[in-house]
């Protein structure tokens, strides 16, 4: 009778080694606010990470009860989340984060200010249970037409970048928590989402080198405990298959010539950069057989089929020779070695500061015309110009400055517009109250550049408030950069209009 690493028997399938390790290099999601049996039974048989989103969470409390519900039935489990802050928020997804981004971050350029960020962000998580966060982003928002990375980045700067990421890395692992460094080698000089198609990016090996890997290498040289790949293809280092897929880029540069020995996690697999592909199944096959060592999938599949069906695609390819079984073993147990350091590196090494988030959104701020501006006294009419939201950052998130200034001006009230007629139906709407102009990313949208001219035609004394990357010339009456569009970016902003 054939026996497995295990020791158990090929008579049951469902706990052979093989199988095992098979689960074991998943992350996947699911729906709810409490674990489906589903997923306490695949934790059972195998199963060793789970991904939560802003679906899964309805407050600390559930969450801190739903990560026990998970290590009641395995207490090595490693429970991952996105959460980077600023835009992209899980913990705080239906009322806007408590920390600024990346963006605000590097435009204060503070690495101390950015370490206890993150340490108090990694706090925060620990406390609920959550022992690995799926950030920073590491890239260098070299594009100025990125549609998906932008403030999620810490600049343009690669020196600033790598610094920041490093100070990111400590803080957030001086929490306790995993960080995992994104998106290499490198989402920054894209003009393409990888959610909705693969983007390339044609650099040559050596300006690649220079301005793509030093954030990674000073993320290695932090300790980043995890590394996430991105659906991109780089012809330089890979003229056929892209990161997630390659073993020049995932093998022979990130672990041979970078030197990593930590967790490589794919980027989400029903992404269409593979989905549309390559297909989730022979996609992540192709990811092991690279040098991945976990599958992400569950932003947008969140089911036990998806599990099964990645499982079974895992091990089949064992079995017909077309992934080696140490490769899978190897990834299994890299897996299990970070759940070993999540269990006992000790957490929260440092002081708790509530307030800085606040703080570094508050010196976040550029504002420009500030030296011949009264406050608001009265409650204005705010315009929010809103283009579509990419997907990392969803829709459900609430942004802008309308909430806090109703805060500081009562009787504040606000709407949203886009499209070319965009200005002329914010002024219709205001009916000669003072305006406020909120923008993101206006250097990308020239529907927004234009509303903007509309109403700074009719109303030269409307504020604007650019709550993306501020690339567009400052304008208005007051032009207040914040650097991203958390809740405390715009309580920042709302405190410079009104005074307070």
């Amino acid at each position: 009778m054939t026996t497995f690493a295990s020791g158990t028997t090929a008579s049951n399938p469902e706990k052979d080694g093989l199988t095992r390790d098979a689960l074991t290099v998943l992350q996947p999601g699911f729906t709810g606010t409490t674990a489906p049996d589903w997923l306490l039974r695949r934790l059972g048989e195998g199963l060793a990470s789970v991904g939560l989103f802003g679906r899964n969470i309805a407050s600390p409390e559930q969450l801190a009860a739903l990560t026990a519900q998970l290590r009641a039935e395995r207490d090595d489990v490693l429970v991952a989340i996105d959460e980077e802050g600023g835009d992209v928020t899980r913990l705080e997804v239906r009322t806007g984060s408590s920390f600024p981004g990346n963006h605000a971050l590097g435009a204060v350029d503070d690495v101390e200010l950015t370490r206890e960020v993150a340490f108090e962000m990694g706090r925060r998580l620990a406390a609920c249970g959550v022992n690995l966060n799926w950030a920073p982003s590491a890239d260098v928002n070299s594009n100025p037409s990125n549609p998906v990375i932008g403030v999620r980045s810490f600049g343009a700067d690669t020196a600033l970048v790598a610094r920041h990421t490093a100070a990111y890395v400590t803080g957030l692992q001086s929490a306790g928590v995993a960080a995992c460094a994104k998106h290499f080698p490198g989402h920054g000089d894209t003009a393409v989402d990888s959610h909705h198609s693969m983007p390339r990016i044609d650099a040559e090996a050596s300006v690649l080198a220079d301005r793509e890997l030093s954030p990674f290498r000073a993320a290695i040289a932090a300790g980043t405990r995890a590394m996430m790949s991105a659906h991109i293809l780089v012809p330089a280092l890979d003229p056929d298959h892209p990161a997630t897929l390659s073993r020049p880029v995932l093998t022979d540069l990130l672990r041979g010539e970078l030197g990593y020995t930590g967790l490589i996690v794919t980027d989400g697999m029903e992404m269409q950069a593979i989905a549309a592909t390559y297909g989730i199944e022979r996609g992540s096959v192709l990811a092991i057989a690279a040098g991945a060592d976990a599958i992400c999938v569950g932003g947008g599949l969140a089911d036990d089929e998806t599990v099964r069906r990645l499982r079974d695609a895992l091990v089949a390819a064992v079995r017909a020779g077309e992934l080696p079984e140490e490769r899978l073993v190897e990834a299994a147990e890299r897996v299990r070695e970070l759940a070993r350091w999540t269990a006992t590196v000790p957490g929260a090494e440092g002081e708790a500061r509530p307030d800085v988030g606040l703080v570094a959104a508050r010196r976040a701020l550029k504002v420009t015309g500030a030296e011949g501006f009264t406050p608001l006294t009265e409650a204005p009419y705010v315009a929010a110009f809103t283009p579509v939201a990419n997907i990392a950052v969803g829709d459900e998130t609430p942004w802008g400055v309308a909430a806090e200034l109703s805060r500081l001006l009562s009787g504040t009230e606000t709407g949203g517009y886009a499209g070319e007629e965009a200005g002329r139906e914010a002024l219709q709407a205001a009916a000669g109250r003072r305006m406020v102009a909120v923008v993101r990313d206006e250097h990308r949208h020239p529907w927004m550049a234009t509303a903007l001219d509309t109403l700074l035609r009719s109303r030269p004394d409307t504020v604007v408030v650019e709550m993306g990357v501020p690339r567009a010339e400052p304008r208005g009456a007051l032009h207040i950069a914040t650097h991203g569009a958390a809740r405390v970016c715009g309580r920042a902003a709302a405190e410079v209009i009104a005074g307070a």
